[in-house]
């Protein structure tokens, strides 16, 4: 599935933009604060329900207007349309609208839509906090495996509750049915998250590896969150105490970890922060091939600020690579020099951003 036609009303700078991109490559070129980046982020939006640059929904709103919307049309062969848009708020409240029906799931939006982003910050999926990588792991999951959104969304309402159970320090016969519910979930996440990777995501991540980062070997290891040897019961009745005491479940597929080793150390102790972009590059890229093998579809690629610390020669990989899996890519960068490889290919097309407003090249 690709965007057809794109439209955004007052989101940041924007305040009316209406276009008709491209199916395979989409440039846009401007400088910093012109509004490029502010693009991606409302297509992000239609992937995620969310922005990447900040967590409060109203700063994206341009100044002065009660909400912003979102709406793009998609097409999968040639008379096969469909329509979706998203819109919020100042009050927060969220619209999702599907070829018509209005939803306030997000997940709704996003089953349909599978957007990637990659920015001068996606280092962080090496560098910050391990729910980063575990949202690495699901976004796949979610997308493939139709019972994983479920049994996703079972786990969180039983570690909810167990969790407002430790707080209260309640002695409740409510521990057996919760912890039940949960250790059944939990198993099926991890089962899930460790075919994934084992089956097909080490072998992908390795290949892309070998030409992004030649010069290294990786081992990569998934930890799943409880104690080895056990079942996930039998680790939530062992820590009870102390979870007890903390007022938390302390053990659990939401405590889970990838892990990036090489040279025997983590990699992000070993790689400069343009290497570790690359290691980020390679593992989006088998992201992508994962949903495409298992699914034939094809991901909307998001790249910001493309020249930042990934020189021409890797910038060439890493866009060389997602087209030959019929990736739709939404590109920024400063000047076109930065991507000066494209110079020769026409199936693209080139837009010029300055205070939000938009021209296509011709």
């Amino acid at each position: 599935m690709k965007l057809d036609k794109l439209q955004i009303k007052h989101f940041r700078n924007i305040d009316d933009l209406s276009l008709v991109v491209h199916g395979n490559m989409n440039i846009f070129l401007g400088e910093n604060g012109s509004g490029k980046s502010s693009i991606l982020e409302a297509l992000h939006y239609l992937g995620y329900a969310r922005s990447f640059r900040t967590h409060k929904h109203k700063n994206v709103i341009s100044h002065q207007k009660s909400g912003f919307t979102v709406f793009c049309s998609t097409v999968e062969d040639k008379d096969k349309y469909q329509k979706f848009g998203i819109s919020r708020q100042t009050d927060d409240s969220c619209v999702v609208n599907i070829n018509g029906q209005k939803s306030k799931r997000a997940t709704d939006l996003a089953s349909y839509l599978p957007i990637q982003i990659f920015t001068p910050q996606s280092s962080d999926l090496l560098l910050g906090a391990p729910k980063l990588r575990r949202r690495y792991l699901d976004w796949m999951l979610f997308h493939v495996e139709q019972s994983f959104n479920l049994d996703f969304q079972i786990y969180n309402r039983g570690l909810r509750q167990l969790n407002s159970l430790y707080k209260s320090s309640s002695h409740s016969q409510d521990y057996g049915y919760w912890q039940e519910l949960l250790c059944e979930r939990g198993e099926l996440i991890t089962d899930n998250r460790e075919k994934l990777l084992n089956d097909h995501l080490k072998q992908l991540i390795y290949t892309n590896l070998k030409t992004f980062l030649p010069e290294f070997s990786f081992e990569i290891s998934y930890y799943r969150g409880w104690d080895k040897g056990h079942t996930l019961a039998e680790s939530v009745t062992k820590h009870r105490p102390r979870d007890l005491k903390y007022g938390f479940l302390s053990v659990g597929p939401h405590k889970a970890d990838l892990r990036i080793k090489t040279q025997g150390l983590n990699a992000h102790e070993v790689l400069s922060r343009g290497q570790l972009r690359m290691l980020v590059a390679g593992m989006q890229l088998a992201q992508t091939q994962y949903l495409h093998q298992q699914t034939s579809k094809s991901s909307i690629f998001l790249l910001d600020d493309v020249g930042a610390e990934l020189d021409e020669e890797k910038r060439k990989v890493f866009i060389t690579s997602l087209n030959t899996i019929d990736t739709q890519l939404f590109v920024t960068a400063i000047d076109i020099k930065q991507l000066d490889f494209l110079k020769h290919n026409n199936d693209k097309k080139v837009f010029h951003v300055e205070h939000g407003q938009v021209k296509e090249e011709t």
